[in-house]
């Protein structure tokens, strides 16, 4: 069945009027009185023209630390506020809200009491300066569904492998790059040169820096139809259009409290970081967070969480020869590097992890792509090459010991993407972006042997087609289905995780895999993968699918792209649906059809998916009945262990073009709005309680900000990328 919050129409209405209310200024006989504050805080009442302003941001900036730090909380309902555990400095602060213009920054130093005078937006256009980027891409204009499939360059100029408005949306959340609705993404720059018209604009800035190919063949898959569409957005903002005004913070979203930390370089890609063991969320307390840059150096930036600074580490490559992450020259110009070539990494380092130990594992390109071992090979005696050789790995392994500094570079046969630790006593890690396999390092065995072809492994994914419960000879993705044979299917996974409860390894699929007799199929709706390896993996080792509900007579609402994956206690799998913006949970116990055989290759499990539509405004051309809007959800999170105080197993969505860290608690979603600086486009959350004896003041969540391009953030070129802390409090005035 289909959860989506039936409350949800009488919300809306209480949170609009609360905006309503909020925008022309709480009433003035609900006169605030003073505010508590220590001190090492920042505290007072944020007045509007008609009174208190309830629901506002209140910003305190400082560069007195040795990296730039920032702190930001939320006014209650009558407009009081307090800025906790501040850092000895001086600090610029000042307000901002929806409906608001910021105030004039005001410099101040921790303990003193300090009210501030909100600013009234003289007009929409003003007041939308602020609103996430989403809720700016929501006015791009969709095809209707009629218009599919596409006809081509010589009929509607959508693409003719676009087959369904689905299809279309899901190639929107292009923004796995970064953010689309950022001032930086709806205005055309100026230098870029005087087009004819606006298409020709598209066309030019797409070509731009040495993201310009990747660009320029994303667009194309829209076929002209979706430069039309950019075009056209553009167009119409330049000609004064505003999105619909965001729903500013209500009541326990008021108790958040945003701390952040600048890090990296201005032109440092920083893609994920990780504070702790997952499985063990009070490893590491207090201690440094690390993230990784993929397309420049320092590879792996370090916070120290309690001096506020910021180191780096260059890890570098195995191989000289090894594969540069970007193209070494440019198509055009960039609107903000010129000629430049700024990125010349070859590491593409992609995501860190902590072990049991405090040491960080990184997916790591040591060497080219084309040179995998011999043993990974045709040929080779290992058993896993047997049974499935391996030619190529875009990505292999590596580990810094933060004791030793020492970095330890690790070959493997599989490519590796995302990576998570099993919950056994081998501390197993497991992979994602393995192509057609899914493997796997037993850590422990190479830290006993140091031997990395022992440590690994990996097997093809393959459905028990003939249903009789083991693997067996199989058919290949391109071959007919056999009744009597198993079947092997593509795979290509884009997330990991593994259940706490019986080991099996979970895989999101964003596109299509190659099932039974259909082609390969890298649209909607994806799916997830089930793995059990067995006790003699590879030759024991059965996979199974399940897509989420679509195009399903049985279920009411289409959902499609699972991108991120976790995983909470019970064994319940959640995932972000990046194209239809649901964050969605599978449990498997629910299916009451047979899991293998030859039915089970998608659709067979309906009834075990759960869709909760994450907040906010759809595109135009979106039917009112259907269940999608403009937000990207790039990743997920479960709080398996109440890291934040939400709650225990709690999931979470990472809203990258929202702003906010999207989370579900108790039959409701709570947004966590990080409104400053404009941009937060992030991918993966990580949670860690630093002491449970402190309350609040020891528990969060870690997050960066994540997209390719850091001068697209408010501030525009010369902005980093900044860790950001999540802490939430018992009421918006605890100190």
């Amino acid at each position: 069945m289909t959860r989506r919050n039936q409350s949800l129409g009488i919300v809306g209405v209480g949170l609009a009027i609360a905006l309503a209310t909020s925008l022309s200024g709480t009433p003035a006989a609900q006169t605030a009185p003073a505010v508590a504050i220590d001190n090492d805080d920042i505290g007072g009442v944020v007045s509007g023209p008609k009174g208190p302003e309830a629901g506002v941001w209140v910003i305190a900036e400082t560069t007195s630390t040795p990296t730039k730090y920032a702190k930001v909380v939320v006014t209650d309902d009558r407009g009081r506020y307090v800025v906790p555990d501040l850092p000895n400095g001086t600090y610029s602060v000042w307000v901002r809200g929806y409906g608001l213009v910021d105030s004039p920054r005001v410099q101040t130093t921790p303990g003193k009491t300090l009210n501030l005078k909100a600013v009234t937006a003289p007009n929409a256009l003003a007041a939308a300066q602020y609103y996430p980027p989403s809720y700016w891409y929501s006015l791009a204009k969709v095809p209707d569904k009629s218009e599919f499939p596409g006809t081509g360059a010589n009929g509607n100029g959508i693409s003719e492998k676009m087959r369904s408005q689905a299809e279309w949306l899901n190639q929107m959340r292009c923004g796995a790059c970064h953010t689309i609705g950022t001032k930086a993404t709806r205005e055309i720059p100026e230098v870029l040169g005087v087009f004819p018209n606006s298409v020709a604009a598209w066309q030019r800035r797409t070509k731009s820096g040495q993201m310009g190919p990747a660009m320029s063949a994303m667009l194309a898959g829209f076929g002209p139809r979706g430069m039309q569409m950019y075009a056209d957005w553009t167009d119409r903002i330049a000609k004064g259009e505003v999105p619909e005004a965001p729903p500013r913070p209500q009541g326990i979203e008021r108790n958040l409290v945003v701390t952040l930390r600048d890090w990296s370089t201005p032109v440092g890609f920083v893609h994920d970081l990780v504070s702790t063991d997952k499985r063990k969320p009070t490893l590491n307390a207090n201690g440094p967070v690390y993230s990784i840059s993929r397309f420049s150096t320092p590879d792996v930036n370090i916070l120290d969480t309690v001096r506020n600074s910021v180191t780096g580490v260059d890890v570098g490559v195995r191989d000289k020869d090894t594969n540069y992450t970007n193209p070494q020259k440019i198509l055009e110009p960039s609107a903000y590097w010129g000629e430049d070539v700024i990125w010349h990494g070859q590491a593409s380092l992609h995501n860190p992890m902590l072990d049991a130990t405090g040491r960080v594992w990184l997916t790591h390109a040591i060497r080219a792509s084309a040179n995998n071992p011999a043993w990974c090979k045709e040929g080779s005696s290992n058993p896993f090459a047997k049974e499935f050789p391996l030619r190529n790995s875009g990505r292999q392994l590596s580990l810094y010991d933060p004791k030793t500094k020492k970095v330890t570079m690790i070959d493997t046969c599989f490519g590796t993407h995302h990576l998570q630790f099993a919950e056994d006593a081998s501390n197993t890690l497991y992979f994602s972006g393995s192509g057609p396999v899914v493997a796997w390092f037993n850590t422990k065995v190479f830290d006993e042997t140091q031997d990395a072809q022992k440590a690994q492994g990996w097997a093809s994914y393959v459905i028990d087609y003939n249903g009789n419960g083991k693997r067996d000879a199989y058919t290949e993705p391109n071959q007919k289905a056999d009744p009597t044979k198993d079947k092997r299917i593509s795979g290509g996974s884009y997330g990991v995780i593994v259940s706490p409860v019986d080991g099996s390894i979970w895989q999101s699929v964003a596109g299509g895999i190659q099932t039974a007799d259909e082609g390969v199929d890298g649209g909607p709706p994806g799916g997830l993968m089930r793995t059990v390896l067995g006790s003699n993996p590879p030759l024991t080792t059965l996979t199974e699918y399940f897509e989420p509900p679509f195009n399903n007579p049985k279920f009411p609402v289409n959902g499609y792209t699972p991108r991120g994956i976790d995983v909470d206690r019970n064994g319940v799998v959640w995932t972000a649906l990046a194209g239809s913006g649901h964050l969605a949970s599978f449990d498997r116990r629910k299916c009451k059809g047979p899991l293998n055989g030859p039915t089970a290759t998608g659709q067979h499990c309906v009834e075990g998916w759960t869709l909760h539509l994450t907040p906010g405004p759809k595109f135009k051309g979106v039917s009112a009945t259907d269940e999608v809007n403009s937000d990207m959800l790039y990743y997920n999170y479960v709080d398996q262990f109440d890291t934040f105080g939400l709650g225990a197993n709690v999931p979470m969505a990472t809203g990258s073009y929202s702003d906010s860290i999207v989370a579900y608690a108790n039959g409701k979603m709570v947004v966590l709005r990080v409104p400053y600086p404009i941009g937060f486009y992030h991918r993966g959350v990580d949670g860690r309680i630093d002491d449970a004896k402190t309350g609040w003041k020891g528990r969060g969540l870690w997050a960066t900000y994540g997209a390719y391009t850091p001068w697209h953030y408010e501030g525009g070129k010369g902005t980093t990328s900044k860790a950001v802390h999540f802490q939430l409090r018992p009421d918006p005035l605890a100190k």
